[in-house]
């Protein structure tokens, strides 16, 4: 497996934005989190190529971190984890309150949803409490050309 540069890329490899309240939080991590993705090849690099599950994952970093933004004061910090399987993506908080999937809401309300999202895109998912706060974490696979590698 390579990157862009054609470099390996060794499991393992560990990224953290640390962030300060909720303003512009869901676009820092979700730029964070692209770029990350395109140096682990999991994004296409080509025009024409198909997008992979990492435009499911930046749709999944979206909503934890708009559920911190939304209950919890703002993220604290996001921290991306590349493993031999996948990723882990972890999302830090300073609420105590656990993450709750509603169910049995319908679809024409509009919010409250994306735990659902998460809960169906992520192979799978939970939170941790900490010494402050929180972290909401979730795991995907990797893209299948990148599991051949």
């Amino acid at each position: 497996m390579t990157g862009r540069t054609g470099s390996p890329l060794p499991a393992g490899q560990i990224r953290r934005l640390a962030l300060y309240g909720a303003g512009g939080a869901v676009q820092r991590c979700r730029d964070f989190t692209r770029e990350a993705l395109y140096d682990w090849g999991w994004l296409p690099t080509r025009p024409g190529d198909l997008p992979t599950v990492a435009e499911d994952v930046l749709l999944m970093v979206s909503e934890l971190v708009t559920n911190a933004c939304l209950h919890a004061g703002g993220p604290r910090e996001l921290t991306l984890q590349r493993t031999a399987d996948g990723l882990r993506v972890e999302v830090a908080d300073n609420s105590l309150d656990p993450p709750r999937l509603r169910t049995g809401r319908p679809r024409t309300v509009p919010g409250g949803h994306g735990l659902l999202v998460v809960d169906r895109l992520s192979t799978a998912w939970g939170s941790e409490p900490g010494p402050v706060g929180k972290t909401v974490w979730l795991e995907v696979g990797a893209p299948v050309d990148l599991r051949r590698g």
